[in-house]
């Protein structure tokens, strides 16, 4: 149970700094239409996401519930973007390109297709 309590705790601190940071962001770009503000969650969530799991992985200074807390609990309520990429930058460290290559289009194209199927199911049942 403790455990559940570390990761909600990361996700609620995840999830109301993606809201602020975003939001300050994006107000900074009031004149565009461009999710700056959710680019910049974005990046520097792969940023954070890049340090701490070479801090926890290669270099071993993170305890397993401090990376219950930032990895999976903050960082993945602040994005899931940054797993993704993470994820991919290891399919190419370990030699499997094509695996990487598969993820990124994969995750891009079929992302965005099922925004679309998803909005037309929404538009059938709620319109």
């Amino acid at each position: 149970m403790s455990n559940i309590l570390i990761l909600g705790l990361g996700g609620f601190f995840g999830a109301v700094s993606r809201y602020l940071l975003s939001d300050w962001v994006q107000n900074l770009f009031k004149a565009s239409s461009f999710p700056y503000g959710t680019l910049a969650v974005n990046i520097l969530g792969c940023f954070v996401l890049g340090l701490l799991t070479q801090l926890a992985g290669a270099k071993d200074l993170i305890d397993p519930q401090t990376r219950l807390f930032l990895m999976v609990g903050f960082i993945g309520a602040f994005t899931t973007f940054s797993t993704f990429s993470v994820e991919s930058a290891n399919l190419f460290q370990s030699g499997m390109g094509t695996h990487g290559m598969l993820n990124i289009l994969g995750s891009n194209l079929l992302g965005i297709a099922f925004v679309f199927i998803g909005q037309a199911v929404a538009g059938q049942f709620w319109k």
